[in-house]
């Protein structure tokens, strides 16, 4: 991102991610990035991860990605990005699908917002929500914090989006684990978004809470809020991240397991 630009850029979102293999201790892993389109001040970067088997050299597809990145201007200037170059007929697809990414990521937000607003007029839905052994979210709630050092930073000092999303994990996957006899595996990760930056030096609180289940899969909601050494004594949070993730979970035989109903 930053190649293209010319100067920084930070992250401001990722697609949803789907986690198509795991990879594991011992294996090969190959990252590929590029940028797919420019908009002005923003482009999409399409990330492709693959794996490889050192002992049957097979090749499979981990993840594949869509990051936004925000060209972070110097001083007052106004950066106004270059458009791609389109060397191949894949870069051209690319190119064509970037738009409409965009156009869906856009009206997530909107619906999402249209359904909040909904929610808050219906009332206490869930006051009146009765199920026969269905567990409480509370038993799901997680609380982790984190102290952002350099090894967690860019060369801005802005904390790696991976990192966090790392952290996320953690505290998602303990969270959905309150729910089965057995270790969760991620599946896919939701609305990963940037509200904010964070810094070295800054306190990350995340906050995780099972949102729902459907038979072999679990939603958990994380909300990750950072505070500096000042906001830390005021109890101000700056929300940063918020990000869904998806989880199931299998048995020894490698079968899928079936998660309670919850009680929200």
């Amino acid at each position: 991102a930053e190649k293209h630009a010319g100067v920084s850029c930070v992250t401001a979102s990722m697609d949803d991610i789907q986690f198509e293999e795991a990879a594991r201790v011992g294996q090969i892993i190959t990252i590929k990035a590029k940028v797919n389109r420019a908009f002005k001040t923003s482009m999409e970067v399409g990330i492709k991860v693959t794996v490889q088997d050192v002992l049957t050299n097979v090749e499979k597809i981990v993840s594949v990605a869509y990051a936004t990145y925000v060209a972070k201007p110097v001083g007052a200037g106004k950066i106004e990005l270059e458009p791609v170059k389109l060397l191949s007929t894949d870069d051209h697809l690319e190119h064509t699908l970037a738009i409409e990414r965009r156009r869906i990521r856009l009206g997530y937000e909107q619906v999402f917002q249209n359904l909040m607003q909904e929610s808050n007029k219906e009332g206490d839905y869930y006051g009146t929500f009765e199920e026969e052994d269905a567990v409480s979210t509370d038993l799901t709630h997680v609380q982790s914090i984190e102290l952002v050092q350099p090894p967690h930073a860019n060369h801005h000092g802005n904390t790696f989006g991976g990192q966090i999303m790392a952290w996320m994990e953690t505290v998602a996957s303990i969270s959905a684990s309150h729910l089965c006899h057995s270790y969760p595996v991620l599946k896919s990760v939701n609305m990963f978004k940037f509200w904010g930056p964070s810094v070295v030096g800054d306190r990350l609180v995340f906050n995780a809470i099972v949102n729902n289940t459907f038979q072999n899969s679990v939603e958990v909601g994380v909300r990750v809020e950072a505070y500096n050494c000042e906001e830390w004594i005021k109890d101000q949070a700056r929300h940063i991240n918020s990000a869904f993730l998806i989880f199931n979970s299998v048995n020894d035989k490698g079968e899928l397991l079936t998660f309670p109903r919850i009680k929200p």
